[in-house]
């Protein structure tokens, strides 16, 4: 991919199916974000073995606070310096918990509900994770010196959490995305505003980084990131035309037009983010918890073309 850069990939990229990285410099190597178990995660840093054991992890960066890219970090040693922005240590304490995810995939939370969420986590063992918090953490931007290689970390959120960090290896070309970059799949806004993740989408393009890892999918290049800019162009056109013609979240979810964005994976997704535009265009527009918008999506996915 990019001298001593590798990238962890788990297909097909949808819910917890999330990327990580690896930069290894002079008998010290970084790592980007664990996974969402603790299996996956056993088996990423065994295939990573043969290049930590020259060079030993001696930092993580974590991208974001979502428990798919945070629940590993109990399995990296006491001498691996876990760095994240101050807002994603915050939200850390604040996300749900694995027990809570256990109990989701057997829950009876309803004939819509309950097969959407079984079908997305029931891969998925949270069984023994113990949340690990961040060593150590920064606002903005960080630089980090590994075995003598410059790695700058980019705080560009909030957009898709609170904080959303970049990992850029400028003399390698790669920029790791975390969740700000979906690729074949649709992305979710659960904290915006949506115009902060266009404006990020146009610092990392400014980057100028040839290969991009994103926090879900393939590895992509500037066009992937383009595309994440224009699925929510188009996002913002169609809610803001919804709005003021005066329809309901409901009915602007059901009548949507998400053109070519529609083949994206998870597209039920467009419900979360529609709310998240209504929110923003009047913040009387009432506040819905995570439980809430999957329960919309469900339906929104059971139904496809008919209103709720």
């Amino acid at each position: 991919m990019g001298k001593d850069v590798w990238a962890w990939l788990l297909p097909d990229g949808g819910y917890g199916w999330s990327n990580a990285g690896l930069v290894a410099g002079s008998g010290a190597s970084l790592l980007v974000d664990t996974l969402f178990d603790l299996p996956l995660t056993r088996e990423m840093l065994s295939a990573m073995r043969p290049i930590t054991d020259r060079n030993p992890l001696t930092h993580a960066v974590l991208s974001h606070a979502n428990g798919d890219h945070t629940h590993g970090n109990q399995l990296l040693g006491d001498h691996v310096r876990i760095v994240a922005a101050g807002e994603t240590a915050a939200e850390m304490r604040q996300e749900m918990t694995p027990d809570m995810l256990t109990a989701v995939q057997v829950a009876d939370l309803g004939p819509v509900l309950s097969p959407y969420l079984k079908e997305r986590f029931a891969a998925f063992d949270f069984s023994g994770i113990r949340p690990r918090m961040p060593d150590d953490t920064f606002d903005d931007e960080l630089t980090l010196d590994i075995g003598g290689r410059q790695v700058r970390v980019l705080n560009l959120g909030p957009a898709h959490t609170g904080a959303d960090s970049v990992v850029h290896v400028p003399d390698a070309g790669v920029l790791f995305t975390g969740d700000l970059l979906f690729v074949g799949c649709t992305p979710i806004v659960w904290r915006g505003p949506i115009a902060n993740w266009i404006a990020a989408c146009d610092t990392m393009l400014a980057l100028d980084a040839p290969t991009v890892v994103p926090g879900h999918g393939p590895v992509t290049g500037p066009d992937g990131i383009r595309a994440v800019r224009g699925y929510f162009t188009h996002l913002i056109e169609q809610a803001d035309a919804a709005h003021a013609r005066g329809l309901s979240l409901a009915e602007a979810a059901a009548t949507i037009d998400l053109a070519e964005y529609a083949t994206w994976l998870d597209a039920d997704r467009v419900v979360a983010n529609l709310h998240r535009r209504y929110r923003e265009l009047d913040p009387a527009t009432p506040a819905l918890g995570i439980l809430e918008l999957q329960t919309l999506q469900a339906e929104w996915n059971a139904t496809r073309n008919g209103p709720w």
